[in-house]
């Protein structure tokens, strides 16, 4: 059986910091109220020249690093992204072209924090049947550009950055299971808008958010898709190493956590010191724990996004 399996990761922060220190200077908040609501202690801010292509491009050509491939191996390039440079072409073809990669397929997936769980199923669909052997998923945002700095409720949780990984072919278990799923109903209660299709104007430009409502719809929908993905495999809860959510919101990872009944010791969570980076969050979540050593090779992770949409997914797999 062949197996789509990560055999490089990379990520990119930009070098900018916003704290919550800095914020209560520009708006009705403390670090407190952050903290406590949040778990947010500080988010990474794109600069004027840095985009959504130019943070997903560091991260895919260290990624292509540790996997030891070249432009030549690349046979798809995937982004996951609510914030692309353009509205086309896809934010994927530039990156393409900028890491010398021809002729091979590159789109963009926009499933909003869902966006690189969406990458991982597709490019998992392409090598399990042999539409590629080496693939690239991305997922990337510049969110504080469709950030309402003057809106205390959305504005606090929001920061910028890019993670890939490198998935080859192998005879050897990697990906096991993905699900996704989404459900339009919700549209409403987390939005951007208007979009190019749309009448354009500056109302409504920024992400309006209801938050109880996510919160209460985030932790349940963790809860059912992980433990769905999991039993497509025969699998237990036991057999989890590494739990790697969403980084959606501290308190949304705990009870989520709780419900799977999963401790806080085997959940990797970035979202205190770079906030909800959207498609981002879970390949820079991967990244920093590969690197710093807890993940090791031949551990089982359960990852789990949600994000508007509604959007959700999971993916159980072997490292």
């Amino acid at each position: 059986m062949t197996y789509a399996r990560i055999a490089g990761i990379g990520s990119f922060l930009p070098e900018k910091v916003v704290t919550n220190q800095d914020l209560e200077k520009i708006m009705d908040t403390s670090d407190e109220w952050i903290r406590e609501r949040t778990g947010i202690k500080r988010r990474h801010i794109a600069a004027d020249n840095e985009t959504t292509s130019s943070m997903g491009l560091i991260a895919a050509e260290r990624a292509m690093q540790m996997a030891g491939v070249g432009p030549d191996d690349i046979d798809l390039i995937i982004v996951g992204t609510a914030t692309p440079d353009k509205a086309f072409p896809a934010t994927a073809c530039t990156i393409q072209r900028q890491l010398g990669v021809r002729g091979c397929p590159a789109f963009d997936l926009s499933a909003a924090c869902t966006g690189f769980v969406y990458g991982l199923d597709v490019a998992n669909r392409f090598i399990v049947s042999g539409g590629a052997r080496t693939a690239i998923v991305i997922g990337a945002e510049t969110l504080s550009r469709i950030v309402d700095w003057e809106d205390r409720g959305t504005a606090v949780l929001f920061g910028d950055g890019a993670g890939a990984v490198v998935l080859k072919a192998d005879e050897e278990a990697g990906i096991l299971a993905t699900h996704i799923h989404a459900d339009g109903e919700y549209e409403e209660l987390l939005h951007v808008g208007p979009g190019v299709s749309a009448v354009t104007g500056t109302a409504g430009d920024y992400i309006k958010m209801e938050g109880n409502a996510v919160f209460r719809r985030a932790v349940a929908t963790f809860d059912n898709i992980a433990r769905e993905t999991i039993a497509d495999v025969d699998g237990h809860l036991d057999d989890i190493d590494w739990f790697v959510p969403h980084q959606a919101n501290m308190r949304i990872i705990k009870a989520a956590a709780k419900k799977l009944k999963m401790p806080m010791e085997r959940v990797i969570a970035t979202v205190d010191e770079q906030a909800n980076t959207s498609a981002a969050s879970i390949p820079l979540a991967l990244d920093l724990a590969i690197r710093d050593g807890r993940i090791q090779r031949g551990q089982t992770l359960l990852l789990a996004a949600f994000g508007a949409g509604f959007t959700w997914g999971s993916a159980m797999l072997k490292y």
